[in-house]
């Protein structure tokens, strides 16, 4: 499934602003099909609208030009974008 353009606003407003500086101390990259949030170590939070209206958020992990998904939440429904997001932000986490 692939993702829809999104609105940048209405998602960072479902994060919330505590949410986006407890992840990422207010950076945000904002991108066609959602953000990014750079959490620290080379780890990056995505959270994209998939095709059915819902969120993917990952926990990703970029070092020398590659990257690789470290975790995926999908079907993520707008009032737990940001719980996920704070989850996805914890690296080390089991």
């Amino acid at each position: 499934m692939g993702f829809m353009e999104c609105d940048n606003g209405t998602l960072v407003a479902q994060i919330g602003m505590r949410t986006i500086l407890a992840v990422s101390g207010g950076r945000i990259i904002r991108r066609a099909t959602g953000v990014s949030l750079p959490v620290r170590y080379g780890y990056v939070v995505t959270v994209d609208l998939a095709g059915n209206d819902t969120y993917t958020c990952r926990r990703v992990f970029a070092r020398g030009g590659k990257s690789w998904v470290k975790r995926e939440w999908t079907d993520v429904h707008c009032e737990d974008v940001g719980e996920v997001a704070y989850i996805a932000s914890c690296y080390l986490d089991d």
